[in-house]
């Protein structure tokens, strides 16, 4: 039967942000166990979806009593494929991922919604994650899909800190963009009154003494 998990949580950040910071995950002091992305496909619809799929190397340390199912010699990292769906009309993000190796032992797939609150546009994004964790081996599959479901749920709470990382930097490069827009429109202006003002105490200098030589104290 294997194992399911869902929950639900409220992301206090627009769903543009959110979509922005989704691509700026990694790396981050939190998910070190994460130690490569790369894109492999991308493809814009013709009805203006964004469709990616990426490749993820992740560390794969195992508990003592499963390394009896393993060779001494295997690959201790596990290979994830990431396919994802951008759609910005609908203002949802959807994200299948699972393991490529390490099969005969367990397979975890999970499902990841991220969609634009409608009854607060423009504040929040609703984020609904599923998981489903399966294991083949006789007479051991329940302890480790146990073992899997625990460990997602642990690596789940990283990646949650590491978009929530990503949106405070997104964040605070916004706001250093603002505010750094904002110092330079008004010292534009600045010079603008500085050249008017100039330009009009010119005229009034003119007008008021026109054969009149300038006088050098």
């Amino acid at each position: 039967m294997g194992k399911y998990f869902v929950n639900e949580v409220d992301i206090k950040s627009t769903w543009d942000q959110v979509f922005s910071a989704f691509w700026q995950r990694y790396p981050n002091p939190f998910s070190t166990h994460v130690l490569t992305e790369d894109v492999v496909y991308r493809e814009v619809t013709k009805d203006r979806r964004l469709l990616t799929r990426r490749v993820l190397t992740k560390t794969n340390r195992l508990p003592r009593w499963a390394e009896r199912f393993f060779p001494a010699n295997l690959s201790r990292s596990v290979y994830i494929v990431e396919d994802s769906i951008v759609d910005p009309r609908n203002r949802s993000l959807t994200t299948f991922t699972w393991n490529l190796n390490h099969t005969r032992l367990m397979t975890v797939e999970e499902r990841c919604v991220f969609q634009a609150d409608r009854e607060r546009p423009g504040a929040w994004t609703r984020l609904k994650r599923e998981a489903w964790v399966i294991s083949g081996v006789y007479g051991f599959s329940r302890p480790i899909q146990e073992f899997g479901l625990a460990r997602f749920k642990s690596n789940q709470v990283k990646a949650m800190k590491g978009l929530e990382l990503a949106l405070s930097n997104l964040n605070g490069d916004l706001s250093q963009r603002l505010c750094r827009d904002a110092v330079k429109e008004a010292s534009d202006k600045a010079k603008e009154a500085a050249l008017a003002a100039k330009e009009k105490a010119k005229t009034l200098a003119s007008a008021a003494s026109p054969h009149k030589p300038p006088q050098f104290v």
